[in-house]
């Protein structure tokens, strides 16, 4: 869920500009650094020293900078938060490709956080805001995570949301306890969860989620589209998620997850 503004370190901030700059941009000196990040020459400089001698980024002889060694540690720890089986990957490439090449992407329940850990990008890509890999915010406004809590035990999901305010992202974003509730009733009932540009204008996305053997929630799969585009392809997204979250669930089962395909289940919680 959203976090409130509270105030922050205007040097850190700075700080992480340049490091996201540099690992963005590759070698780079202080000058053009601070030219595009609208930096004092000065500070830019003694942001880069203390990176440097941090292992954050590291100097060339010929003065530019690229990222050091403690940066590219900083980054493996990250792939393996959010790091996909493999066969999982290949459900959501055949998710991606059953729906014509829409947005796809994999969710995975962690520590109490529906993570984002990998998409593949459509044709017509949406643009979502601050959804990248990693992010697990938000679990009232996105289709993924709220697939993924109707699945949960009553308790839990109260734990969750009871008496906690939930950020209104856009107009359509869901505020109330006793309204979530509901919704997410009615994910349990057709086994498929919707976002009606909750999340972020524009966009509409439909997930479904899949299991662990032991039946408790393990990920999900969605798909996004522009909303202009949603109503036609519903029924095909719809159908495409459902069994791409049936198939994760066979596999994570020890069973074919190919199976799935012509066995037409409708709620993916099911082996």
């Amino acid at each position: 869920m959203s976090v409130p503004e509270t105030t922050t370190l205007s040097t850190l901030e700075r700080g992480l500009a340049v490091l996201e700059y540099i690992c963005e941009h590759g070698p780079a000196n202080a000058k053009r650094i601070a030219r595009d990040l609208g930096l004092r020459q000065g500070t830019c400089y003694h942001i880069l020293r203390t990176l440097a001698v941090s292992g954050h980024v590291a100097r060339q002889p010929d003065g530019q900078y690229e990222p050091g060694p403690h940066a590219y540690w900083v980054a493996r720890q990250i792939q393996k938060r959010v790091a996909v089986v493999p066969e999982l990957s290949v459900i959501l490439a055949r998710l991606h490709n059953v729906t014509g090449g829409e947005t796809s992407y994999i969710t995975r329940w962690q520590d109490g956080a529906a993570i984002l850990q990998h998409y593949l990008a459509g044709t017509q890509a949406t643009n979502v805001g601050k959804l990248e890999v990693g992010f697990g915010g938000d679990l009232h406004a996105r289709a993924s995570s709220k697939a993924i809590i109707a699945l949960l035990p009553g308790d839990q999901v109260e734990a969750l949301f009871k008496g906690v305010k939930l950020a209104q992202l856009t107009p359509a974003t869901i505020t109330d306890y006793e309204e979530l509730l509901v919704e997410l009733a009615q994910i349990r009932r057709q086994g498929y969860a919707m976002d009606r540009e909750e999340f972020a204008e524009g966009v509409q996305c439909v997930a479904s989620g899949f299991v662990s053997p032991d039946g408790t929630p393990a990920g999900a799969y969605t798909v996004s589209v522009p909303t202009i585009r949603f109503a036609k392809l519903k029924p095909t997204l719809v159908a495409a998620v459902v069994e791409a979250a049936a198939m994760a669930t066979r596999f994570l089962a020890g069973k074919r997850p190919v199976d799935a395909v012509t066995a037409g289940r409708h709620h993916p919680g099911q082996p």
